[in-house]
C-alpha cells in the first residue's frame, strides 16, 4: 500500500466537501476521481499534497514515498534555459554518472573484487535511472507538448503562460513521482498529444490519480474510480464506461431490493394490523412489530445527482441548402496557418481537427468576420443565420445580473420567457440575480448557451464548446443538440462529444486542408494519413483506356491478398513498437518508426487499388 486516507473529513465553514472517505492507492495503479464540478475532487488532490489538511482522519503514506503534483511544479529561476531547467530533475543520474566514474578511475589500480562489484551495482542502478537514455526522453516528451528540439536552449522567461504551464508539465513527467497527481491535464493540448499522453501515462511505472472530463481519457487509463457524491466517496473496479455501468447496475439492484422490502414491509403491518387486537394471535403481532423495529431499512436509491440543463435548439427558419462556400482561403494572422476549400451543406455537423497553431480557432474567427482573411473568398448561403460560440468571449466579465445580461440582448421578450430559459441552464430562484463577473467558467458557458438558445440560429458555429463544463454538462450539451435540425460546424479536443455529434470531419495540417465525409470513428479506422476524400472532385474527361483481362486474374488475386495479409500483420506488429521503451524513449527512433509506418501505409493503398482491378474479371 502506497498510500491510505482513512475516514477522511473535509469541510468548508458549515459546507462539507466530503465525509468519512476511505481512499487507497496500490502499486502503479491508475486511478480516476469523478463526480460533478464542486464535489470535492480538486480539494482531495491539495490534501494529498498538503496544500489543504484534513479536518479529520488519518493518512498512512509508504516511507519515502514521492508525491508530484502539476500545480506545485514551479521554476524557482526563470532565467534558466528549458535544458538547464529539466537538468535539475537529472541530477540524481548526474551524481550517480559522477559516481560511475570515479569508480571506473579506481579501476586502473584497484583490480580486486570488490571494486568489480561496485561498478557493477552502480552501472546497474544508472541503467535503472534511464541514464543512457535521459536525453531522448527529454526529447520526446518535450516535442510531443508542441516545443521544438531548438527551445530547450530558449530562456523559460520567454514563453508565455500557457506555454510555461507545459513545460511544468514536462517537468513534472520526467520527474517520475511514485504517485503522480494531474488535474485535469488534457486542457489546451491538441488530440495528438492527447493520445500521446495516454499511451505514456499507460506505460508509466508507477501510481497514476487523475481527475479529468475527458471521457474517453478515463476510458482509455483507468483501473480504478473513486465518485464523490453528496460528500461520499464509493470505489468501482474497471475504466470509466465500467464505472458507469455498474453504477446503473447497482442502482437498479437497490431499486428491487428497496420494492421488495416495502412490499414486505407492507405485508407485515397488515398482518399487524389484522391480530394486534386479538388476544390468541397478539404475541404474534408483538414478535411482528419487534421484526420489523429490527429490520435494517433499505434506503430508496437515489438516481445522483443528476441536475444538469436541460435545451432544445431550434432554428427560426431552415436556409438554403448550401450552407457556407470557401474558396481558396488562406488564414493566418503575421503569416498564413491554412489554406481552406469547402462545401458546407445543410445537416452537416463538421468537426474541425488538428494540432494547436494549425488554425482550427482562426477559421472559425475568420468566416465571423472576427480576423481579416488573408486572401481567397468565403461566402454564407440564404437565409443562414449564424450562432457563434467561442469560448474565450463566453468567459465575460460584467457587473450585470445573469437576468440584466440576456434581457439586455433579446429586450423584446417579457420576464417569464427570459427566466424560463435561464431556468433550462440552471440558473434558478435568486441565481438570476448573481452578477456575471462572479460566475464560475461552466455558469459562464451555460449563459452563453443560453443566448445561443434565444437567436434561434440555423447555423451553429462553436469553438471548444465542452471546455468547463463536466461530464454532466457535457452529456446535457451533446443531448440538446443531438435533435437540432441545423448545421454545425465546430471545434473540439473532446473526442467523445466529437464522435457523439460529427457527422464528417475537416482535418487541418501542415500539408493544407483534408475533408473526409464521415463521422470520427471511421475516420479513425482509415487513418488520417490516407489520401482525403475530396467533398466535390473535379471530373477529368478523358478518353477511357479499354481494360485487358489479365491471364490467371484468380492467381494474382490471391497472390494479393497474401501480400495484404503479410502488410497488414507488419503494420500491427510496427504499431506495437510504439509502445516499446527503446522507441518512445528514442526521439529519432520514433521519428524514422513512424515514417515506416507510412511507407507501409502506401504499399496497401497501392495493393488494395490492384485487387480492386483484378477483383473486376473475377
Amino acid at each position: 500500500m502506497l498510500y491510505q486516507i482513512n475516514k477522511g473529513c473535509k469541510y468548508f465553514g458549515a459546507q462539507t466537501v466530503f465525509e468519512d472517505i476511505q481512499f487507497e492507492i496500490k502499486n502503479t495503479e491508475k486511478i480516476a476521481i469523478v463526480g460533478r464540478n464542486g464535489c470535492g475532487k480538486s480539494t482531495l488532490l491539495k490534501c494529498m499534497t498538503h496544500e489543504l489538511e484534513l479536518d479529520q482522519g488519518t493518512i498512512h503514506q509508504l516511507s519515502g514515498t514521492t508525491i508530484g503534483y502539476l500545480a506545485q511544479t514551479t521554476f524557482s529561476d526563470e532565467e534558466r534555459t528549458v535544458q538547464e531547467e529539466m537538468n535539475l530533475v537529472f541530477q540524481p543520474i548526474f551524481d550517480c554518472k559522477k559516481e560511475l566514474e570515479e569508480i571506473t578511475e579506481r579501476m586502473t589500480t584497484d583490480h580486486s573484487e570488490k571494486i568489480l562489484e561496485k561498478f557493477a551495482q552502480v552501472q546497474e542502478k544508472f541503467e535503472q535511472m534511464n541514464g543512457y537514455n535521459y536525453q531522448a526522453e527529454l526529447l520526446q516528451v518535450f516535442t510531443k507538448f508542441g516545443f521544438t528540439k531548438e527551445e530547450l536552449d530558449r530562456r523559460i522567461e520567454t514563453f508565455s503562460g500557457g506555454q510555461r504551464t507545459r513545460l511544468a508539465f514536462v517537468k513534472l513527467l520526467l520527474s517520475k513521482p511514485d504517485i503522480l497527481l494531474l488535474d485535469e491535464p488534457t486542457n489546451h493540448l491538441d488530440l495528438e498529444t492527447i493520445e500521446w499522453l495516454e499511451g505514456y501515462l499507460k506505460r508509466y511505472e508507477k501510481a497514476v490519480v487523475l481527475v479529468s472530463h475527458d471521457r474517453t481519457f478515463l476510458d482509455q487509463l483507468a483501473e480504478v474510480v473513486y465518485e464523490i457524491e453528496y460528500g461520499e466517496m464509493s470505489k468501482y473496479i474497471g475504466n470509466y464506461s465500467s464505472y458507469v455501468e455498474q453504477k446503473k447496475l447497482e442502482y437498479e439492484k437497490q431499486g428491487r431490493a428497496y420494492e421488495r422490502q416495502q412490499k414486505e414491509i407492507e405485508r407485515l403491518e397488515a398482518l399487524i394490523e389484522k391480530f394486534r387486537y386479538k388476544r390468541s394471535k397478539a404475541a404474534f403481532a408483538q414478535s411482528k412489530i419487534k421484526y420489523l423495529d429490527r429490520m435494517e431499512r433499505i434506503d430508496k436509491p437515489q438516481e445522483g445527482n443528476t441536475k444538469t440543463f436541460h435545451a432544445h435548439f431550434t432554428p427560426h427558419a431552415k436556409g438554403g441548402k448550401r450552407v457556407l462556400e470557401v474558396e481558396d482561403l488562406v488564414i493566418g494572422y503575421d503569416k498564413p496557418l491554412s489554406k481552406i476549400n469547402l462545401e458546407v451543406l445543410s445537416g452537416q455537423r463538421i468537426a474541425i481537427l488538428g494540432a494547436n497553431g494549425t488554425g482550427k480557432s482562426t477559421f472559425l474567427k475568420t468566416i465571423m468576420s472576427i480576423i481579416p482573411a488573408l486572401s481567397g473568398n468565403y461566402l454564407l448561403g440564404h437565409q443562414i443565420d449564424v450562432g457563434y460560440f467561442d469560448q474565450q468571449l463566453a468567459q465575460f466579465n460584467t457587473s450585470k445580473t445573469v437576468l440584466e445580461e440576456l434581457w439586455d440582448d433579446y429586450p423584446d421578450l417579457d420576464r417569464t420567457t427570459i427566466r424560463s430559459v435561464l431556468g433550462q441552464f440552471l440558473f434558478s430562484s435568486d441565481e438570476v440575480f448573481k452578477t456575471v463577473d462572479v460566475l464560475s467558467g461552466g455558469e459562464k458557458v451555460r449563459l452563453s448557451f443560453a443566448k445561443l438558445l434565444l437567436k434561434h440560429s440555423n447555423f451553429l458555429v462553436l469553438d471548444e464548446p465542452t471546455n468547463h463544463l463536466d461530464i454532466q454538462g457535457k452529456e446535457a450539451l451533446e443531448e440538446s443538440l443531438k435533435g437540432f435540425e441545423g448545421t454545425i460546424l465546430f471545434v473540439s479536443h473532446d473526442r467523445y462529444f466529437i464522435k457523439k455529434i460529427a457527422t464528417s470531419v475537416l482535418l487541418l495540417d501542415d500539408s493544407g486542408a483534408h475533408f473526409y465525409p464521415y463521422g470520427y470513428q471511421e475516420y479513425l479506422d482509415h487513418g488520417n494519413k490516407q489520401e482525403e476524400v475530396k467533398q466535390a472532385p473535379k471530373i477529368k474527361i478523358e478518353a477511357e483506356k479499354p481494360k485487358i483481362k489479365p491471364i490467371n486474374a484468380k492467381r494474382e488475386i490471391a497472390k494479393i491478398e497474401g501480400l495484404i495479409s503479410e502488410k497488414e500483420e507488419l503494420l500491427e506488429a510496427k504499431r506495437e513498437l510504439r509502445f516499446d521503451p527503446e522507441y518512445y524513449h528514442d526521439y529519432e527512433k520514433m521519428n524514422d518508426l513512424d515514417e515506416e509506418i507510412d511507407q507501409i501505409h502506401n504499399e496497401l493503398n497501392q495493393l488494395m487499388e490492384k485487387w480492386e482491378e483484378l477483383s473486376e474479371f473475377s
